[in-house]
Order: structure tokens, then sequence, then C-alpha cells
């Protein structure tokens, strides 16, 4: 069987709310071969798919609801945990994303070099570990506002540096193959932008399809119908 494929601007509609979306907005679904639910967070999986907003909320509703066996139109084994297994898939997505980052050269670790690169504007992204002392963060947003002054004070277009905590120190120690990583930073480049695309895909989940931005700010780094399936 052929691997999914989309086309170029695409849409599919939610299963709970048949509210027409584009594929970022959504998450896929497909039936395994044991006949369970399987998230298809690629979108890649072979089969017919059924689509569900990018929120935890709207797929705990369509488990209850039981709108996946609806739309399928088959028996599925849907998992109880299957929003918390979602969110787990897409914060090691993310990690492994960091993970290719660094490997480009394109991650600064330590509270030093995070200050240093933030305050040369060049600064993509802060990463703060969840589980860090509050001092640090506290520091840490302080760099990030006198960077934001800065530009200002040059005149040029205010930037919202994106903080990005929804790891703890030992994830960020495996995602970058070090020891002790509270901080750590990301410099422009596609591998990072990757970082941040996934990351944000976990927040507007977390958040019920709210956006990335509105989230993790500085001073708080504790983190109809349609189409539906093909």
């Amino acid at each position: 069987m052929k691997a999914a494929t989309l086309k170029e601007g695409s849409e599919r509609s939610c299963v709970l709310t048949r509210a027409v979306k584009a594929p970022d907005d959504l998450i896929r679904f497909v039936a395994g071969p044991d006949g369970t639910l399987v998230p298809d967070l690629r979108r890649k999986l072979p089969g017919r798919g059924v689509w569900a907003s990018l929120s935890r909320k709207a797929v705990t509703e369509a488990i209850r609801r039981k709108a996946f066996e609806r739309s399928l139109k088959t028996k599925v084994a849907v998992p109880a945990d299957l929003p918390e297994m979602i969110d787990a898939l897409m914060l090691r997505d993310v990690q492994q994303a960091l993970s290719m980052a660094n490997k480009a050269g394109l991650v600064v670790a330590g509270f030093g070099k995070v200050e240093a690169l933030v305050e040369t504007g060049r600064c993509l992204a802060v990463i703060a570990a969840s589980d860090g002392a509050e001092d640090g963060k506290r520091k840490i947003g302080q760099a990030i506002r006198r960077a934001e002054a800065a530009r200002e004070n040059e005149g040029l277009k205010a930037r919202r540096l994106p903080v990005v905590a929804i790891f703890t120190a030992a994830d960020l120690e495996l995602a970058l193959g070090r020891a002790h990583v509270i901080h750590a930073a990301l410099a422009p480049g596609p591998a990072a932008e990757g970082v941040l695309s996934r990351w944000r895909r976990l927040v507007r989940y977390r958040t019920d399809d709210t956006a990335a931005s509105d989230q993790n700010e500085p001073e708080d780094t504790t983190e109809p119908a349609g189409p539906n399936a093909e």
C-alpha cells in the first residue's frame, strides 16, 4: 500500500467539529495493521486517514464521542491514553529536532554562552530547563529584556524572543549529549527553525490550538462540513 501524500494547499476537516483546516492545524490518524488507532504525526503512514484538530481537548472529546470509529467506518481500537501518547510523541519529536540542530552547530549551552548569543541579536530562541532554578530563569529573562530594549534603541522592529521550556534538564542532556544543561539557545538556521516549528505544534496541542507565541514568555518559562479522509 502506498504511503499517504497530501497536495499543496489541501485541506481536511476535524473528525469532531467538522471544521475545515490546513493539515498543519490537524493531527492525522490511521488504523494500524492490528486495528489500533495510530497517530500519524508526519502524515506519511499508508491507509485511510482521519483528522482531529491540533488540540488535546479535541482528541479527548473525539474519543469520548467515538468519532474516530464512526469516521473510519470500521471497528478500531482507540487507546485510552491516546492524548498522552500524542503528547509524548510530539515531545520526542521536538527533542530529536533539537539534537539535529545541535549536530548542525546551531545550539549553544551554558548561561554565559546563551546570554552572549542573546545580546548579539542573532538568537532565534532560548531553551530553559523546566526544572531549573528560579534565579537562572530570572537572569535569562533579564538578558532577553535587555536585548529587546537594545533593538528598540536602535530603531529596529520589536521582536519577542521565544523561550522553550518544555524540557527537563535530563531531557536537554539527552538531546545535546552533554551533562548539566539548564540553559541553551538556538542560532538561526533551517534545523533550528525545525525545532521551533515542532515546539509550536506541541504548545498548540497542549493549549487547545492556541498560538505558541502566547506561551512561555521570558517571565514565565514553566511552560462545518468538508473533506475528512484520504
